[in-house]
């Protein structure tokens, strides 16, 4: 939920760090921090707000020297936002400084033993509490300061990304993770700390991913050394090369990540299948299902477990699954699924999808599903994520970077490995003749030119949003496959415009949501050709009469729906089960667009962030 940096090393740390937060500030921009050392003194400088504010405060009230410093972008989870309560914080002595993503649980049991001892408190967050207990055990340990961490980590309960710095040992930081992810750049003399590679991507392609419990002391001119946190087990980083490309975390001539992200679409989708769709060859090839293929044909049913517009993925895919494969799905919110005590047996497989691979929710239900013996399958993002690392098999997408909060790519390309997968275990079952299973395939492999062809009504989407963006509610009508769409197309009008929208299957529409319809509704209505298009035009037909506003997603050359609704954006024709990666764009566009329009910051909407490490 928050984003980290840290610089050791012979550069300037200011201009690293800064970029660094300026790049992970999708992570939260709640407020922001810095902490640098100029060979005499730690010099701080933090604020409520963006990390911009940050570069102004920082230049007018502290020294920009020195080599190590480390830096913080905040999304609040205890004590508001305000200047006190943002990273870095320092312990009582001044000399411990640290930067911290994640939650303290038993921070308030620690903060009055600690209150006993003498201790004094600033702010209201935990992070304050964890520097102090290190640097308690440091004095009565009489320890050093990796020791001193180590021990206070086994001493708390919760999940982390620290970086501590200590003043009176100037050629080191102090690295520790559990459950929030943190990556260390290798450079030539150099070392570099974050939240993710985007931060010294340009500098190094050489990182190591810590683990779960795992610590690190980063030396000037020493290699890392790597501790396991419980037992002090020495541990050997693995250093692997980065595939990131600097173009790629960049807005490209784009005024949003948004809608740069909406248009990499189509090369989106196809690099997620490229590979792994042989049209030609008539077969699906994926080694994550190929070597465990029983597992899934043997399997009971299917469990899909995620959160936010995964989970609308999720159910998505649980009508491909249903209908193509024949196999049962339940698909369940990560954060329900792991308290309501579900049952689960070794004959269940559970599908885990994440954007970021470190979804504290959907990491949790991964765990107790391998508990109980499920086989675990992931679908993630982001290499070396802590979902791929924790699931028995998995498939990543290929959306490449997604920087701006409301997803968009990383949702058509889950729903593209979903559709593989899908499709692969149906022809491994023999319900799709050859035939059938080719005119799929070649389905699918025309997509990305379909995406193409639907981003052309941009401009029209753009007009249409004019009409609307003072709106106070909005209805989402969608059935069958373009029902989860629905509810998505909802969720992103929710999140960057901040209007209020809701999405229904479209027959429930008369079981209560009708009653809000009048001329200033806006509905919008995903009514394809395919499906269920007579009972949805019914039901456009009841919300005409009632005087409200109707834009419709329909396909290419429809003329029944088009005389009935006050806007048509057409997308082409395709396959059913297809369809909802075509449907989606428009009201991607049309949601961006209104938030564009009513001055919102379309890609840091408030309160959220883009990677959910905590609970």
């Amino acid at each position: 939920m928050c984003g980290i940096v840290g610089y050791i090393g012979h550069r300037d740390a200011y201009p690293v760090i800064m970029k660094g937060l300026q790049r992970l500030e999708y992570r939260g921009y709640d407020s922001a921090g810095i902490a640098l050392y100029d060979g005499t003194q730690i010099n701080l400088s933090k604020t409520k707000g963006k990390v911009e504010d940050l570069s102004r405060k920082s230049k007018e009230e502290i020294s920009l020297n020195g080599s190590v410093g480390i830096g913080h972008t905040r999304w609040a989870t205890h004590g508001i936002p305000n200047d006190v309560n943002s990273h870095p914080h320092f312990s009582n002595s001044g000399d411990l400084v640290i930067i911290h993503n994640g939650i303290i649980e038993n921070y308030e049991s620690v903060k009055k033993e600690l209150i006993k001892r003498g201790y004094t408190f600033h702010s209201d967050t935990d992070t304050e509490v964890l520097i102090n207990l290190i640097e308690e055990v440091k004095k009565k340990e009489k320890v050093k300061l990796g020791k001193a961490v180590q021990i206070a980590l086994n001493q708390v309960v919760g999940a982390y990304a620290i970086a501590v710095f200590d003043r009176t040992k100037p050629d080191e930081i102090v690295v520790a993770k559990l459950g929030s992810p943190l990556a260390i750049g290798v450079g030539e003399k150099e070392f570099f700390i974050a939240s993710d590679a985007s931060p010294f991507i340009e500098f190094t392609n050489n990182a190591v991913y810590l683990e779960d419990e795992e610590m690190a002391i980063i030396r000037l001119g020493k290699e890392i050394k790597l501790r396991k946190i419980k037992d002090d087990a020495i541990a050997y980083p693995m250093i692997q090369e980065l595939k990131l490309n600097l173009d790629e975390i960049e807005k490209g001539g784009y005024d949003h990540f948004m809608l740069k992200e909406i248009y990499e679409q189509p090369r989106a989708i196809k690099d997620t299948f490229r590979g792994r769709l042989l049209v030609d060859q008539g077969i699906i090839k994926m080694a994550g299902i190929d070597q465990h293929l029983e597992r899934f044909l043997n399997a009971n049913r299917i469990i899909i477990v995620a959160c936010g517009t995964s989970w609308h993925a999720g159910l998505v895919a649980e009508y491909i699954f249903e209908d193509l494969a024949r196999i049962p799905v339940e698909v369940e919110y990560a954060s329900e699924f792991r308290y309501r005590n579900p049952v689960i047996t070794d004959k269940d497989v559970l599908i885990a999808i994440s954007q970021s691979g470190e979804t504290a929710d959907t990491l949790a239900a991964i765990k107790l599903a391998k508990e109980k013996g499920a086989f675990v399958f992931g679908v993630c993002n982001v290499v070396g994520s802590s979902i791929s690392r924790e699931t028995h098999s998995g498939a990543y997408t290929h959306a490449g970077p997604e920087i701006g909060v409301a997803s968009t790519k990383a949702f058509t390309t889950q729903i593209t490995v979903l559709s593989l997968l899908a499709l692969k275990l149906a022809k491994e079952k023999g319900v799709f003749s050859d035939s059938r299973f080719h005119e799929i395939l070649t389905e699918l492999e025309n997509i990305p030119a379909k995406v193409e062809k639907t981003l052309e009504a941009n401009p029209l989407i753009e007009i249409i949003a004019e009409v609307y963006k003072d709106s106070t509610n909005c209805l989402y009508l969608g059935r069958g496959y373009n029902f989860p769409v629905a509810l998505e197309g909802a969720l992103k009008l929710k999140e960057i415009s901040y209007i209020h929208a809701e999405g229904y299957p479209a027959a429930e529409m008369k079981h209560g949501p009708i009653a809000l319809i009048d001329e200033h509704m806006p509905v919008i209505v995903i009514a394809t050709k395919k499906g269920h298009y007579e009972k949805v035009v019914s039901n456009i037909q009841e919300i005409k009469s009632r005087k409200g506003k109707i834009i419709a997603i329909v396909t290419e050359g429809d003329e029944q729906v088009r005389d009935l609704a006050d806007h048509v954006i057409e997308v082409p024709e395709c396959s059913e089960s297809l369809s909802p990666l075509l449907t989606t764009i428009p009201l991607q566009l049309l949601s961006y667009h209104i938030a564009v329009m009513r001055g919102c910051n379309v890609d840091q909407p408030r309160n959220l962030a883009k990677s959910v490490t905590v609970e």
